[in-house]
């Protein structure tokens, strides 16, 4: 009776053990496990904000072209406005000489 109750307490013992490494290495596996996603998170975010970095960088550049675009057009639009025929550029010559000196 003695060597069950002795075989008893070391198969009790032994399950313990076993529990006990079981629950070490179930840790070690959660922690390596939360480790892995945190860097699958941090590698997710870094690259989801190149991304959103180059498209920034791209619409950015489309809009500067677009707007040196309609610069370049309302240049284009004013000169056009401004070119004054012979007649005209007299006519003005003469009116801006009206006026300075005086004369109606």
């Amino acid at each position: 009776m003695r060597d069950v109750i002795q075989k008893m307490l070391k198969a009790e013992a032994e399950a313990k053990r076993i529990v006990a490494e079981a629950e070490t290495e179930a840790e070690r596996i959660r922690t390596e496990t939360r480790r892995q996603a945190q860097q699958l998170l941090d590698q997710s975010r870094a690259e989801a904000r190149a991304e959103a970095d180059r498209i920034a960088g791209e619409a950015s550049r489309r809009s500067e072209d677009e707007r040196q675009a309609a610069i370049a057009h309302a240049a284009e639009t004013i000169e056009a406005g401004l070119r004054m025929d012979e007649q005209l550029r007299t006519r003005a010559v003469e009116g801006i000489v009206r006026c300075v000196c005086g004369s109606t």
